[in-house]
């Protein structure tokens, strides 16, 4: 065998070599498109989960009942607190209607329940929650009653939205004094690694 035949021969088996190599590579990527990357991003997708806050009393959107209002006993609604992240110190907790006093014509926004530095362990409130049984730690602001403590839905005319809103902090908040919900959101500002939101509907029956 001449020594030009010899090359010739090693060359196509290098080229033959190659393509196979490229084709098992092909056939990889086609079963597995975005690689390992993918497969960790789905796996900490899968094991994500959002802070919320939610209500054995009425679903996320619902009808609030009557005992959470003033046409009942004004108790407070039981509410969850779930998933709340790792790094959080406190959780503030604003209860209020952007919808005040006619949702077809809202002129201001009514404050009904200010609390801050809900201890992060806390797993939520129980229905009815009196001041000397919030969390340890837990202290309260005003609201538009010019109280401390919760005040149930009571509008005037319409059906109304009331906004649970929960907030984790990366720290205790000093004492406030009572603060109302302008001067905790003050407070808060640049704190906040994360936030959850529960609404609830209520009309007036009589």
């Amino acid at each position: 065998m001449s020594t030009r035949l010899s090359c010739y021969l090693q060359a196509r088996a290098a080229v033959l070599s190659v393509i196979a190599l490229v084709c098992w590579v092909a056939e990889a990527a086609e079963s597995n498109p975005l690689g390992d990357r993918q497969e960790t991003k789905q796996k900490k997708e899968k094991t994500f989960m959002p802070m919320s806050i939610i209500s054995s009393s009425f679903p996320h959107n619902g009808v609030i009942p009557t005992r959470h209002t003033c046409e009942g006993h004004d108790a407070s609604p039981e509410l969850l607190l779930t998933d709340v992240p790792a790094g959080t110190k406190s959780l503030a907790l604003i209860v209020d209607d952007p919808d005040a006093p006619d949702p077809a014509a809202p002129k201001r926004v009514w404050v009904h329940w200010v609390l801050y530095n809900i201890p992060p362990t806390s797993s939520g409130l129980p229905e009815g929650i009196a001041t000397g049984d919030l969390p340890p730690g837990t202290q309260e602001g005003l609201n538009d009653w010019q109280r401390t403590g919760y005040g149930g839905p009571c509008p005037p005319i319409g059906n109304h939205r009331y906004f649970f809103k929960l907030y984790a902090l990366d720290t205790v908040l000093p004492d406030l004094k009572r603060p109302t919900k302008a001067k905790l959101e003050e407070a808060m500002r640049g704190h906040i690694i994360a936030t959850a939101e529960l609404i609830g509907l209520y009309q007036k029956q009589h």
